[in-house]
């Protein structure tokens, strides 16, 4: 029962949006996820998703997207990137499939882990920051708290938190997300949005003993990576 991780699949699968305006490493990135998926992940493995699943707006329109991934194999558990227009009700998306988990101010459960998360925002200090940032930073800071105090009400011990944006602004200094993780002891920090000279500085590796892992598809080779064998 291995645990993966991969985000930002941009999937676009009627071709409205197709990713390889953005470079040719993008092209046909749908079929390479699929076939990467397919030679390492089994059907009792779980596989983490940070966000940015589908460019679709609404959820009817995003199901197709939604099939996709559920159609693969393992359990994922998926929290809400920036471009994820088609999230709706909680409740709703939780009852859709049997294989697909979605974290909205809850938690799920991988072994003795508990699997926390939201989706993050840009970080005060930002140059993108702007005072209209704050009320969503804020409540983003409050959904990731309740995600993993509903854990620790469970009695869960381990945390892997994801995040779809990074924890951190461009100059890495510690934030109030940072801070939370090593507050609650989180081993490891999965993140994505990142993407084509962004890629090129990142935060990656272990940081005041939490393992920060960036997961966006392109920096990944559109490949899920092992984060616990």
């Amino acid at each position: 029962m291995a645990l993966y991780a991969i985000s930002d699949l941009h999937l676009s699968l009627s071709g409205d949006k197709p990713m390889d305006v953005f470079s040719e490493e993008w092209k046909n990135h749908d079929v390479r996820i699929r076939e990467n998926w397919l030679k390492k992940v089994k059907e009792e493995d779980t596989v983490l998703l940070a966000g940015d699943l589908s460019w679709s707006m609404k959820l009817q329109g995003g199901k197709e997207e939604l099939d996709f991934v559920a159609g693969l194999p393992g359990r994922k558990i998926i929290i809400k990137g920036n471009h994820d227009y088609w999230w709706g009700s909680i409740t709703k998306l939780n009852s859709m499939y049997d294989n697909m988990d979605f974290i909205q101010n809850n938690f799920f459960s991988y072994e003795d882990y508990a699997i926390c998360g939201t989706r993050g925002w840009v970080i005060p200090g930002s140059s993108l920051f702007k005072e209209e940032d704050e009320k969503i930073f804020r409540r983003e800071i409050l959904r990731l708290k309740m995600s993993l105090d509903a854990a620790k009400k469970r009695g869960f011990q381990k945390f892997i938190v994801m995040i779809h944006y990074p924890p951190v602004n461009e100059t890495f200094k510690d934030s109030e997300f940072t801070d939370i993780f090593e507050e609650y002891g989180v081993e490891k920090v999965i993140y994505g949005h990142l993407h084509g000279k962004s890629l090129q500085r990142v935060m990656t590796g272990e940081r005041n003993g939490v393992e920060y892992i960036l997961t966006s598809c392109d920096y990944i080779g559109f490949d899920p990576v092992l984060i616990k064998p």
